[in-house]
């Protein structure tokens, strides 16, 4: 199992005049607009819970006002919750003093913005070596640092540039370069590629993979962007009202979402290109089938029997269905088999997930 890296356990926000009385009412189970409404009181994050894996990218996903930005901000300390513990690398950060706190931020912690927020009066590599600087890093080494993320990113004949000589990608990729130069373990990413078009954004995410593939980094990526949210995403955790409503891997959502809110994520998103075979497993029917019948297990280990591999894509899956009346068993790259696929167990899994076939 791997470490984890950011952990948050029932962490609740609420701005307000009296956050203790406001955080009694929604645990009786006021909503967030009865909060509002009694109190005057806003809910920005409600009992949230999850674990984020060492080296892993999390995906924080919901409309706006759903609490993905404010819970991106209690990580690093910016926002301190009403209620509930922040723990990174295990240390709870309420337990900090200031000091503490900023050298984790200037030592562990990158942050890469939506709005970019670079110095308009400095250049690129200038840019970059702001945050080093601020630290108290030398200046031959932070230029050292500079120059090396501004490599990685794919800039470093722009080092001498100002940001307004700069495309809107160029100065996304300087911000990801200044955060990378710190050299963090922990990245932090709020809506960092919204504000580009449809092109430089892939390119920008497919960057962020590149990179992750190299140098593996636990991420923290918001974004109300469901597309960008199973490109990138290692796990993507989805919010509404404040509240955490489901966190699971891309394909684990798809193929069997919490409820309709989180369905309706998926809407307009062609969800089957993102399915394997082991998403249109119907477990339940083959525990019960081989639980009944000794003969069943054997037919479904036998050699003989029609088999696709574990991360087979529905498109090979689907004309083999039609082909076989006996069901389709999964193997993993062992030959151990995994489960069961009918046409009817991966049509009603299909239907879950909204996907379009």
């Amino acid at each position: 199992m791997s470490a984890i890296k950011v952990s948050l356990r029932n962490v609740s926000k609420v701005y307000g005049d009296n956050p203790a009385a406001s955080l009694a009412l929604l645990r009786n189970g006021a909503g967030r607009d009865a909060l509002f409404a009694s109190t005057g009181s806003t809910a920005a994050l409600d009992d949230v819970s999850l674990d984020i894996p060492d080296g892993g990218i999390c995906v924080l996903m919901g409309l706006s006002g759903s609490g993905k930005s404010t819970l991106l901000r209690t990580i690093n300390g910016l926002v301190a919750p009403s209620a509930g513990q922040v723990l990174v690398d295990g240390v709870d950060l309420a337990g900090m003093k200031q000091k503490q706190l900023q050298q984790v931020r200037r030592g562990g912690i990158g942050m890469v913005f939506q709005s970019f927020a670079l110095l308009a009066h400095r250049n690129v590599i200038d840019n970059v070596c702001f945050g080093l600087e601020i630290a108290g890093v030398k200046r031959s080494e932070r230029l050292q640092r500079a120059s090396t993320a501004l490599e990685q990113v794919g800039l470093h004949a722009h080092a001498q540039q100002f940001p307004h000589q700069l495309s809107g990608g160029m100065r996304q990729r300087v911000g990801l370069a200044r955060a990378l130069a710190v050299q963090p373990s922990l990245l932090l990413m709020d809506e960092a590629f919204s504000a580009l078009d449809p092109l430089k954004r892939r390119e920008m995410q497919d960057l962020l993979l590149s990179l992750q593939r190299e140098q593996r980094r636990t991420i923290v990526f918001v974004s109300h962007d469901i597309e960008e949210a199973l490109h990138i995403g290692d796990r993507i955790a989805i919010m509404h009202g404040g509240r955490l409503l489901q966190y699971a891997t891309p394909r684990a959502l798809l193929s069997n979402p919490a409820d309709e809110h989180v369905r309706a994520f998926f809407q307009g998103v062609d969800t089957s290109r993102y399915l394997q075979a082991t998403d249109l497993i119907d477990h339940e029917a083959s525990a019960t089938a081989a639980a009944s019948s000794p003969a069943t297990t054997a037919q479904a280990n036998s050699p003989a029997l029609a088999h696709v591999a574990a991360h087979a894509p529905l498109a090979e899956l689907l004309p083999r269905l039609t082909d076989f009346r006996a069901p389709l068993a999964v193997r993993d790259a062992s030959g151990a088999t995994l489960g069961l696929i009918t046409a009817a167990s991966a049509l009603r899994i299909l239907s879950r997930s909204g996907a379009r076939i």
